[in-house]
């Protein structure tokens, strides 16, 4: 009977020894095949890596440095998208695809009206150097053929692009769209606003 209960606590001794021994720290980790092979971070541990530093502005002076240069950047943001005639980008007279297809209209052929700015000055500077005959002959002849030419051209232009805008862009406000056009050929081609896409003899889209 002694033996017996002898035997019964070398066996719980034993079983309790091996429990003790067993640490889940240095359990190896099983890593699933194709896994990540390390641990998931904690969502805190995850969200604080991902975190950016905010450096706000320690002084009026800096706030209003800060302000000034975000309103700079909207601005060329603005500007550049003005001169790709982006419609978001554009004052509401200038949107639309009629009013493109009058820019692309204009911006493909030479006009007179281009040319009325530095014709304008030749003039002047002819009637203060040239003789009084000539200076005759240029208010009366060279002064009203030229503005009969850049009007008569405005008309024309302003007429067959407001035609192929309602075969093309029925749906578009067409209204003033004559006048836009007759407008943006008098303007010098440089200063366009926006730039023209199309260079002259260029028929792309027109």
């Amino acid at each position: 009977m002694f033996a017996a209960s002898a035997g019964r606590l070398i066996c719980v001794f034993r079983r309790r020894t091996d429990t003790a021994t067993e640490d889940p720290s240095t359990t190896p980790e099983v890593v699933k095949p194709g896994g990540k092979g390390r641990p998931t971070p904690k969502r805190s541990e995850a969200q604080k890596r991902n975190r950016q530093p905010i450096t706000a502005p320690r002084t009026r002076k800096e706030a209003y440095q800060q302000a000034r240069s975000r309103q700079s950047k909207d601005r060329q943001k603005i500007k550049e998208g003005m001169a790709r005639g982006d419609d978001r980008y554009l004052p509401k007279r200038d949107q639309g695809p009629a009013r493109r297809l009058a820019r692309d209209f204009v911006d493909s052929r030479r006009t007179f009206g281009e040319f009325f700015m530095y014709l304008t000055l030749l003039i002047l500077l002819v009637a203060m150097v040239a003789p009084l005959t000539i200076k005759t002959y240029v208010y009366q002849f060279a002064w009203p053929v030229m503005l009969v030419l850049i009007i008569g051209e405005s008309i024309y232009l302003g007429r067959r692009v407001k035609k192929l805008a309602q075969e093309r862009h029925p749906e578009d406000n067409l209204r003033g769209i004559g006048f836009y056009t007759a407008t943006r050929s008098m303007q010098i081609r440089r200063f366009r606003m926006p730039q023209p896409r199309l260079k002259p003899g260029q028929k792309d889209q027109v």
